[in-house]
């Protein structure tokens, strides 16, 4: 396979899994498909990051998303024993 095609697989699952977190945390309902609304918070979201308080946010919702994968491991190892 050509690096080209390499690359451009890598990517193509890249973008997925990203937007399989945007579903995943209901993004998608919770803006009524909105794709304005969300590009809009993902701008506010950088912005954010690029500010003086950039860091702290990036720990707090590092953490965040920590629990909810935990808390969905959790849940799913639960519900294998049943």
């Amino acid at each position: 396979m050509r690096s080209w095609q390499v690359e451009r697989r890598k990517r193509t699952r890249q973008l997925i899994e990203l937007g399989g977190l945007v579903a995943k945390a209901s993004i998608v309902e919770l803006t009524n498909h909105d794709r304005a609304v969300i590009y809009g918070a993902m701008l506010w979201i950088a912005a954010k990051l690029q500010g003086h308080d950039g860091e702290h946010a990036r720990g707090l919702w590092a953490a965040k998303g920590r629990q909810a994968f935990d808390a969905e491991w959790h849940e799913d190892q639960k519900s294998q024993r049943t």
